[in-house]
């Protein structure tokens, strides 16, 4: 395994083990909860956020910190199964819920307060009884889907993240200001799927290398494909589109 490789991997193994600490400040329940009292709460917070680092770094988060993602690549070492439909259902969740979010806020008056700690103890998500149901029942909102539909299911089909993200990736290709995304170079390819088979996202990476375009939405940019490629065709770059 790569150098670059163990970093990401031993990055998102630290994040799950901080998890009991943040699940909370990654909560799409204590934001609609401040809504309806006026607060942005942490988890309002750190959405924003992803926003705006999506504009520059894309879905760099999900490949390099989320804690989520650190327990789905630890369950595909035993589940490898390739995931690349559905990925529209998280939509169903996002839309719905984010109206929520909305419709509350302006019940309330408006976001007046800001509280990053709201119901939150002392800093730290996990104290009570009651927060362990709450933090192992996500982490088998996280586990199963990996087990029973494919690997990192969570993220093509459930996460409520993860559209911040792409929006923000969408108006960055937009306006093509420069930011991380990937390039290859065709003609070096042999062609022997090493990338689509490392890809933890399942993407037909090599697919997209021929077609000259590494854009995708489901790209969390963990360079997987970049590390192990055997002629060196996938490389970071950080610069405009087009």
């Amino acid at each position: 395994m790569k150098k670059r490789q163990k970093i990401r991997k031993s990055g998102i193994l630290v994040s799950f083990l901080f998890f009991p600490i943040t699940i909370y400040y990654l909560s799409p329940v204590l934001i609609i909860m401040g809504a309806k009292q006026g607060v942005i709460v942490g988890s309002f917070i750190i959405f924003s956020l992803l926003f705006i680092v999506g504009l520059v770094l894309g879905r760099a988060f999900c490949g390099w910190v989320c804690p989520g993602a650190g327990i789905q690549e630890i369950c595909s070492s035993i589940r490898d199964k390739a995931v690349r439909k559905g990925n529209w259902i998280k939509y169903l969740i996002w839309v719905p819920w984010m109206s929520v979010i909305v419709i509350f806020a302006i019940r309330s008056g408006g976001l007046s307060k800001v509280d990053p700690f709201f119901q939150i103890h002392k800093g730290i998500s996990v104290t009570q009884p009651t927060d362990y149901i709450v933090f192992y029942s996500f982490l088998l909102l996280i586990i199963l889907p990996a087990y029973v539909v494919g690997k990192r299911s969570f993220c093509h089909h459930l996460c409520w993240m993860a559209p911040f993200m792409i929006i923000a990736r969408k108006i960055r290709n937009f306006f093509k200001w420069p930011s991380l995304r990937l390039e290859a170079v065709g003609q070096k390819c042999v062609q022997c799927k090493t990338c689509d088979k490392k890809c933890p996202m399942s993407l037909g990476v090599e697919g997209m290398v021929q077609k000259g375009s590494m854009e995708n939405t489901e790209c969390v940019l963990c360079g997987s494909c970049v590390d192990n490629c055997p002629e060196g065709v996938i490389e970071y770059r950080f610069r405009g589109l087009g």
